[in-house]
């Protein structure tokens, strides 16, 4: 037995028995290191990277104060978009499985306020959610924060780099002056120092290895003339063919232009940015989380909080004049002991970006020429194909009642079918690319649950 084993810290048996049956055998490093002070009711400011374990950090800390039986809102979870919200919720609620009855809420905008209304009218004892929303639910009295005893801030830098610290302060506002305060940030600037200081407490300073483990990642930088970058761009995943790829650009319009012209090459790829609806960022992330879409072109910010376990590629579009944002990015590929791969386009005038890069990297870099052998190649077009069902959870339609339809009649098998996503309205399923037809007809000539549905393909 280690001292990163969970059992030595001051849990409950039941609580220590459901963290074992989640595979939660020894503490990661930020967790080991946060858990006895934010157990210990002390503020906590905290540096640590996705995928670091942070979530169950701060979670196992909010859970073990709340007392099922108070109806009070005792956890507030601020993040910086309805993604990560939606991932916070989801852990949490798996976490609390040996606690009976506790209330998680989510609310988030980009989704109808009216349903949230009627969902606080018994107060929820955690709420994870956005600051926009968060704030609106504040001032229309729907949710009351006086009784909060932990307040989180969630990937803080993101929040800040989006525009909230504002409403950030203004939610803190309606909280108790006498709470725990824990804030994560995968960065530190200055604006997170003083936003520590104005809202913690004489909080503990932790700082996990910050960097992603990058010998694990083979980075390769390609400096192409102005004009160039598109087709740099595509000979690389012709060259390299990764099964799942996320290319980073700066701005909005970018992406959406750039997927517009990958896409009428041939390949298959889905912008993600901030002026798409809700239900379309939904719709987008669900086909690259399904493999049915295996080039996602992004925004830092519009991907934070996105978890794609086995991503094959990075490629950077366009590098970021900060160099921990790089870092920040590449360290998405390469998880899970597989060999991660990252590419990095520049212009000449950006060579003062690629610099910064080594430096904080504290290592040479490896410059390689544009592949141009690629005329034989065929772009990646995703070993899935995502199916939409006109019904989800306010049906009661569960993954169970689609899988069931699909393999029912031995025409399917389980190996055929990949992930299963259920909205409220709306659900989502992934087959082989080779069986998409065959289960478009199945359900569309059959019953789920006994009901006739719309079906179509994405």
């Amino acid at each position: 037995m280690t001292n990163n084993a969970f059992s030595t810290l001051p849990l409950s048996a039941d609580f220590l028995a459901n963290l074992g049956s989640l595979d939660y055998q020894e503490m990661t490093p930020i967790q080991a290191q946060s858990l006895p002070a934010i157990l210990d009711g002390k503020d906590v400011k905290a540096q640590a990277k996705t995928g670091s374990g942070k979530t169950a950090a701060f979670g196992i800390g909010l859970l073990h104060k709340i007392d099922p039986k108070q109806f009070k809102t005792q956890a507030l979870v601020l993040c910086p978009t309805r993604e990560l919200a939606d991932q916070v919720s989801k852990e949490l609620r798996r976490l609390a499985r040996a606690i009976p009855n506790v209330k998680i809420l989510t609310l988030c905008g980009g989704t109808p306020i009216g349903p949230q209304f009627g969902s606080l009218e018994f107060p929820p004892h955690i709420a994870v959610g956005t600051p926009g929303r968060i704030l609106k639910h504040c001032g229309k009295e729907s949710l009351k924060l006086d009784q909060v005893d932990t307040l989180v801030l969630d990937e803080a830098d993101r929040m800040l780099d989006m525009g909230f610290a504002e409403d950030i302060l203004a939610i803190i506002g309606y909280t108790p002056r006498q709470r725990q305060t824990l804030l994560f940030s995968a960065t530190y600037p200055d604006e997170i120092r003083k936003i520590s200081a104005s809202v913690q407490n004489a909080p503990i300073d932790i700082q996990v290895e910050s960097l992603h483990d990058t010998s694990v990642i083979r980075q390769l930088f390609y400096e192409v003339p102005k004009g160039d970058k598109s087709s740099a761009l595509m000979n690389l995943l012709l060259h390299h063919q990764p099964e799942s790829t996320v290319v980073f650009c700066g701005r909005k319009q970018q992406c959406q232009e750039l997927a517009d012209e990958v896409n009428a090459k041939g390949f298959r790829a889905l912008a993600l940015h901030g002026d798409l609806e809700q239900k379309d960022r939904d719709r987008v992330l669900v086909q690259f989380a399904n493999k049915s879409i295996p080039i996602l072109i992004a925004t830092d910010v519009a991907a934070r909080g996105l978890d794609i376990k086995d991503l094959g590629a990075v490629i950077n579009y366009e590098l970021s004049p900060d160099p921990e944002i790089y870092i920040h990015r590449i360290g998405r590929t390469g998880r899970a002991g597989s060999q991660g791969l990252a590419l990095s386009l520049f212009h000449t005038s950006e060579a003062p970006k690629v610099s910064a890069i080594e430096k904080q990297l504290q290592q040479t870099l490896r410059f390689e020429e544009v592949p141009v052998d690629t005329d034989a190649a065929t772009p990646p077009q995703g070993a899935m194909v995502t199916l939409c069902i006109n019904s989800g959870r306010k049906d009661k339609l569960r993954p169970g009642d689609i899988l069931g339809a699909l393999t029912g009649d031995k025409t399917l098998q389980g190996k055929d079918i990949g992930k299963i996503d259920i909205f409220d309205m709306v659900a989502y399923v992934a087959v082989t690319r080779k069986d998409a037809k065959a289960a478009l007809k199945i359900l569309g000539e059959g019953k789920i649950k006994g009901r006739n549905m719309l079906v179509w393909k994405l």
